[in-house]
């Protein structure tokens, strides 16, 4: 082809793309027009300074521009998933370069060997294992009456994978085992007793705690806007029950491990939860979980009303306060929390923030003493 015909068909593609472009500038051109217009008084027209009018035909024909060339090519749109991430069927853990798809039944049987027995529920055993030379966590379920429990587990734990909850390695339906992600930390039931040990006490400090408390409420803020829906944490009728859900990893972040008690608020059909069939009671727990109709009344679940996903809230400040301990600093982050602790206690349900009014003062509250923190540093050098 000759280049006279390249340069033709390069004129009508611009005419094609940019024309309506260069109809608008005579339209903007016509309008700029200083006379009033027919039917209409107004002041005597303006000369437009020399200078005045050729800055604005330069931004003018940059804008042309820009339209032109939006109109020529088409700008990649950015990626919204987390590129660190597997797809959905696919793990990575530690040292792993690539991702590898969830383990088979199979799998499980030949290349995962049962060590030692490193916890136990009512719902499932949980074994170290080794898979590859690596340390695996394998459930197992403890008797077939709570089997489905067992499968809601893992069928939430198929559903979540994501930053807040444990790393999903493989399953396997027909023998009720779950293989996951270990982490050596445990739970958050003994926080304590690890960071008194020596080669954690320099991550014992109120800097580290409040950012333990906000991944913590990073994780109910993911419950009730997950992709499945708004999710109850429904095991966490006492304190050392809640802590015991969730797992604390080798780089100090949480993750929620035990997903058998998650069920579904649905508010277009009005379906609300109940956290279990039997009386709860105590503190921990938020008001409307309680037995509404006194001592004289027997406790009957038929009877019991339903709640939401703002029992969860209630007891935030609770779990919070735990995870902040007693070291220095942590009641000076209590005083800032104070408030929006105060109000996750509202006996009203509906007066309570979301997880997310929660999680944004957390952050906000850990910048402002992370600015506070640094400037008095500066002043006493």
């Amino acid at each position: 082809m000759s280049t006279g015909v390249l340069e033709d068909a390069r004129r009508e593609r611009w005419r094609e793309k940019c024309g309506p472009g260069i109809s608008m500038r005579k339209e903007l051109a016509e309008a700029m027009e200083t006379r009033p217009q027919e039917g209409r008084k107004g002041p005597p027209p303006r000369d437009v300074p020399p200078v005045v009018g050729l800055l604005l035909s330069m931004a003018l024909m940059n804008a042309l521009l820009y339209l032109c060339l939006d109109r020529l090519f088409i700008s990649p749109r950015r990626s919204t998933e987390d590129p660190t991430r597997c797809p959905h069927g696919h793990f990575r853990m530690g040292p792993m370069s690539n991702c590898s798809p969830w383990l088979s039944c199979e799998q499980l049987r030949t290349e995962v060997r049962q060590m030692k027995r490193v916890g136990e529920g009512a719902v499932k055993r949980v074994f170290l294992s080794e898979w590859k030379e690596r340390k695996v966590a394998l459930s197992r379920l403890t008797r077939l009456e709570v089997r489905d429990d067992f499968l809601h587990g893992l069928r939430m734990l198929k559903s979540l994978q994501s930053e807040h909850v444990v790393t999903l390695l493989g399953y396997c339906e027909d023998d009720n085992s779950i293989l996951t992600e270990y982490h050596p930390l445990g739970s958050l039931s003994s926080l304590e007793a690890t960071l008194n040990l020596s080669k954690y006490r320099s991550t014992n400090t109120w800097q580290h705690r409040l950012q333990l408390a906000l991944g913590y409420v990073a994780i109910i803020d993911f419950l009730h806007r997950s992709p499945l829906g708004t999710l109850v944490m429904c095991d966490s009728s006492d304190l050392p029950k809640t802590l015991s859900q969730y797992l604390l990893t080798a780089n100090f972040s949480i993750v929620l491990n035990d997903l058998d008690a998650l069920p579904l608020v649905n508010r277009s059909t009005g379906a609300l939860v109940k956290c279990g069939h039997r009386e709860l009671r105590g503190d921990f727990v938020a008001p409307e979980q309680l037995w509404p109709y006194g001592e004289d009344v027997p406790f009957h679940d038929d009877l019991m009303p339903a709640y939401d996903e703002k029992i969860d809230i209630w007891k935030i400040p609770d779990v919070s306060s735990f995870l902040l301990g007693h070291v220095e600093g942590s009641d000076m982050v209590r005083f800032h929390l104070f408030d929006i602790h105060k109000a996750c206690k509202s006996q009203t349900p509906a007066e309570r923030p979301t997880a997310q009014d929660v999680l944004d003062t957390y952050q906000k509250v850990l910048n402002l003493l992370r600015d506070t923190a640094t400037s008095q540093t500066r002043e006493m050098l």
